[in-house]
């Protein structure tokens, strides 16, 4: 495929220009940065990369205004090694203040809007990279995935989004949310794309202790490999009563599409599941208030200047959105003394069982299919409200970040004229297993983008 990132970011530019964009970008790059690149696997192509990732040419703004014309001193090795294999950054992507968020409304600069519907929400926290993706921008993004938030846009906004084995993909040059649940993941509008990108960025990095020192595998070479004797399993837990019937009419269609190319289906059980919402945000906000103490107009964020070092603190920290503040006072109440083991521990033996539960079900099942997100996209302002209702909308995605286990979502059809996903997970490092069966469900799939 031939790429012209020049192109790219002139119709960006035209179309993202004063109210009737979608408020997908942040920043975009100078038109003499993105000169073609012939040679590696992206050759050239145009590669929007989400705004809490490090770029030493564009700010990194993590969606807030402590970090507003934040110029990072060094480049995450993710865009690092996109660029050394042909990629070229075109702008930087609008998300939830630092990762914090289901619809890209947290945003310090305003939500983005989504490209089939711009009354409605493209899903977080990567919504930018998703709905830049949808309208056409480009073809490929980078996002990062906590508790879904690359998955869950995917869905919203028909593309494809895979978050890969916690260790596959450097997370040097990650603004933290929560360390032991962040992943850098990757977006694009077809799984080939998607596997082509992920394949650029992924393997070990002496820069971060988490990546492990295995071979990469050639992901776009598995997307066509078939699922001839594949066992698929279905989790009674992701396909409750309460799922919306024409999302489960899909997704059964999707299953049938499976056996069609061969592969044999088996019903499951993870019985931890209900564990993985109040798990995840007891651990998640935890992790949060640490990683974020550092923004303190001394380290990092805009300094607000007061009558003393603590005045300054709170001035300068006030700075921080409604939802992050929310996360980090739940993170710092479940780990106060008196607490600790209380919540955190836990949420942490939780998270044990449900990573538990994973390997047992992975021993007779080569991957599992399961909703992405329990509905389409909602309404803007319709959850702002409701937090509780906000973080229901991970209740599928959260439990792959909770295990380390790669997950992909992938266009199954419309509800309504809005696109949903189909979620596919993996053991670990099953990346390769995983992405020929999002290759088969895509292949006979009515879902794409046209």
């Amino acid at each position: 495929m031939t790429y012209d990132a020049g192109s790219a970011l002139a119709r960006i530019a035209e179309s993202e220009a004063g109210p009737g964009g979608l408020n997908a970008f942040l920043s975009l790059a100078d038109a003499d940065d993105v000169q073609p690149r012939a040679n590696g696997p992206l050759a050239g192509a145009p590669v929007a990369v989400k705004d809490n990732i490090s770029t030493t040419a564009l700010p990194t703004t993590c969606g807030s205004r402590l970090l507003d014309g934040y110029q990072a001193p060094y480049e995450a090795t993710v865009v690092r090694k996109l660029r050394d294999a042909g990629g070229v950054v075109i702008g930087k992507t609008n998300l939830d203040e630092f990762g914090m968020g289901s619809s890209t409304e947290n945003s310090a600069f305003g939500p983005t809007l989504n490209p089939h519907d711009r009354s409605r929400v493209p899903g977080g926290s990567s919504g930018g990279s998703a709905a830049a993706i949808a309208a056409g921008y480009t073809t490929m993004a980078l996002g990062s995935d906590t508790g879904g938030s690359v998955r869950q846009p995917a869905s919203f906004c028909g593309v494809v989004g895979i978050k890969p084995t916690y260790g596959r993909a450097s997370r040097y040059g990650l603004a933290a949310f929560a360390s032991s649940l962040d992943q850098v993941g990757v977006l694009g509008r077809t799984v080939t794309d998607a596997a082509t990108l992920l394949g650029a960025i992924s393997g070990h990095d002496p820069h971060d202790a988490t990546t492990a020192d295995t071979p990469v595998p050639d992901y776009a070479d598995d997307v066509g490999r078939g699922v001839a004797g594949m066992v698929v399993g279905v989790p009674a837990e992701y396909f409750p009563d309460a799922l919306d019937p024409a999302i489960r009419s899909l997704l059964d269609s999707g299953l049938e599409r499976l056996v069609e190319a061969g592969a044999r289906l088996e019903k499951v059980s993870l019985a931890h599941t209900s564990y993985a919402i109040p798990a995840y945000y007891v651990l998640a906000p935890a992790e949060a208030s640490s990683n974020l103490a550092r923004y303190d107009g001394v380290r990092f964020g805009v300094r607000q200047e007061g009558s003393d070092i603590a005045s300054m603190y709170e001035k300068t920290r006030r700075g921080f959105g409604d939802e992050v503040k929310r996360r980090i006072m739940l993170g710092t109440y479940a780990l106060s003394a008196g607490y600790y083991d209380e919540y955190y521990g836990t949420a942490q033996r939780a998270r044990s069982l449900i990573a538990q539960d994973f390997a047992e079900v992975f021993a007779r099942v080569d991957v599992l299919f399961t909703p992405t997100a329990p509905t389409t996209a909602f309404s803007l302002g319709e959850r702002t409200g409701d937090p509780l209702a906000m973080y229901m909308s991970d209740v599928f995605t959260v439990t792959a970040n909770l295990a380390g286990i790669p997950g992909v979502s992938v266009p199954v059809g419309y509800v309504d004229g809005l696109p949903v996903g189909g979620q596919l997970l993996a053991p670990w490092w099953g990346e390769s297993t995983m992405l020929a069966a999002a290759g088969a469900v895509e292949a006979s799939s009515p879902g794409s983008l046209p």
